[in-house]
């Protein structure tokens, strides 16, 4: 559970069409636009395309996201003249190519300085190739075809792929899988980039959502995440969105574990008990949050209490139960997890446990993993499997120190 977790993990989501870039993010894209178009070009084509006045009035006052991000595209300048850089931006398929594989060797590599052999062909189609998310698309209320599924957002510029933003693209929100650049486009900020490209994709297509990924507020590297604007916390106890501001952020900063509903309702008792029920503004909220959220689950309770279970509907309820607790387990696999800092299943799989040293309550000696009977017909992968949960534990500790560890699964005598 969250709450027990070492690095509390939320799910955030921005509202596309209330998104308002702030300056450093405008002068991000205006700073690639100038890169790619060039100055050159910027002054012929204000000479053969002028801009008529009104025209120019409106874009001194407003700052057209999905206006600035297509600027720069090769498809979208007028010619001639020619542009210093030809940029093109596709949306293609989730498979692997030799060409996205080299962007991410060298992401991985010199930006997030993982060691070569950490590395890998396999990793990275596991990782973030062949989703099985199938690919398809509808119309929206608005009209909009929208694509669905899982895609690699391509950019290059001259021809040459140079970064690759992998992406969920659901009915209604955009999600954000990974973002990876080579190292010779850093100076461009081409995370910041990316990131606004796929909020104003969400505004222009009518996902209206755009989903940042996971945020833990306790690693820096994920702070990122919080400078576009207004975004929505998922509460990890009632499942509703709460505002992102700075109340809060400050929040997080106090608390290990944080809890919007709990907090609400802790208001409105303590309103209740000032101002009475009727002038408790936070209970009234809470109340109607409540109520919003467990109406069917009250409806359902209520046709339960109505008519009682037959034995067999009670079995296959029961069998139901236990069919849903045993997927609920395996979601909470760790080496499928994708949590920061924790190997992954392939990483594990390479990972030498033969010489394990274990002790047990059957031996007064030290046992080696491969003396186990059992040792050699597990698989790392089975999850549940004595094999699995001596890979997750090595992984949490970190396989590193596979040599200086004693697993004891001794039981604690009573005292």
């Amino acid at each position: 559970m969250q709450k027990h977790s070492c690095c509390p993990h939320y799910t955030l989501r921005l509202d596309s069409t209330q998104f308002k870039p702030t300056k450093d993010q405008r002068q991000a894209v205006n700073r690639f636009n100038r890169h790619i178009i060039g100055d050159t070009y910027a002054r012929e084509a204000a000479r053969l395309h002028p801009r008529s006045r009104a025209e120019v009035r409106r874009r001194h006052n407003v700052f057209d996201l999905v206006e600035r991000i297509h600027e720069p595209e090769a498809e979208v300048l007028k010619s001639p003249p020619s542009p210093d850089h030809a940029f093109t931006v596709t949306l293609e398929p989730d498979t692997f190519t030799e060409e996205k594989y080299e962007i991410f060797e060298n992401y991985q590599r010199i930006v997030h300085r993982e060691p070569q052999d950490k590395v890998s062909r396999h990793g990275f189609k596991r990782f973030l190739c062949n989703s099985p998310l199938s690919r398809g698309s509808m119309v929206g209320p608005d009209g909009k075809e929208r694509k669905l599924g899982s895609f690699h957002q391509c950019y290059r510029i001259d021809g040459k792929l140079v970064a690759v933003g992998v992406l969920d693209l659901l009915p209604d929100c955009v999600s954000a899988v990974y973002f990876l650049y080579h190292e010779s486009i850093h100076w461009l900020n081409p995370g910041k980039l990316g990131a606004l490209r796929e909020i104003a994709l969400a505004r222009e297509a009518g996902y209206r959502w755009w989903y940042p990924g996971y945020y833990v507020h306790n690693c820096a590297k994920m702070r990122y995440k919080i400078e576009y604007k207004p975004q929505y916390v998922l509460d990890p106890e009632d499942l509703q969105w709460y505002l992102l501001d700075k109340e809060a952020l400050d929040k997080f900063d106090k608390e290990h574990y944080v809890c919007f509903s709990r907090t609400e309702q802790a208001v409105g008792h303590a309103d209740t008990k000032e101002h009475g029920v009727n002038g408790a503004n936070g209970i009234d909220k809470a109340v109607d949050t409540v109520a919003t959220g467990n109406h069917n689950a009250t409806e359902g309770s209520q046709k339960a209490d109505e008519a009682s279970p037959s034995p067999s509907s009670a079995e296959q309820a029961a069998t139901e139960e236990a069919e849903a607790e045993a997927e609920e387990e395996e979601d909470g696999f760790l080496l499928a997890s994708n949590m920061p800092g924790i190997p992954t299943l392939a990483e594990m799989e390479e990972v030498d446990m033969d010489g394990l040293v274990l002790r047990s309550d059957f031996s007064d000696t030290f046992i080696v993993a491969s003396h186990l009977v059992i040792w050699d017909t597990e698989h790392v992968s089975q999850f549940g499997s004595l094999k699995s949960r001596i890979a997750e534990l090595v992984a949490a500790v970190g396989p590193d120190l596979i040599g200086d560890i004693c697993i004891d699964f001794r039981k604690r005598s009573a005292s």
